[in-house]
């Protein structure tokens, strides 16, 4: 029986993680050991990125709602406990959404949402 060698798959293996590297300076492009431990790196903080990007999302929506809201005489949270007095279920998107493009309906919305607090 032929002795198989290990070389085709440590190869392959090598090729995968200096593609995932590629575009990295020096020697993290390059060698194969800098490289595995770049790309580790790079993974494990790509994954806690997708996670970041949700908070800096919403983050954002807050702050929109919160400007709009002050313009229409009203706080973020006064404007938030309004809105659910008045049962009105619309999400921080959608309302962030309506404070850019629609401020006349959210004009509407702070109006309701200060006559349910008063």
């Amino acid at each position: 029986m032929a002795r198989i060698k290990g070389g085709m798959n440590a190869k392959k293996k090598h090729n995968r993680v200096l593609k995932l590297a590629k575009g990295y300076r020096g020697a993290r492009s390059k060698q194969y050991r800098v490289a595995k431990q770049s790309v580790m790196r790079a993974l494990t903080s790509s994954y806690a990125g997708r996670k970041q990007r949700k908070r800096q999302m919403r983050q954002l929506w807050i702050a929109r709602i919160n400007a709009a809201a002050r313009m229409n005489g009203l706080s973020y949270s006064k404007l938030m406990h309004g809105l659910k007095l008045a049962n009105i279920d619309i999400n921080r998107k959608m309302l962030a959404e309506m404070a850019v493009n629609d401020a006349a309906g959210f004009a509407s919305l702070a109006e309701t949402a200060k006559a349910k607090i008063a």
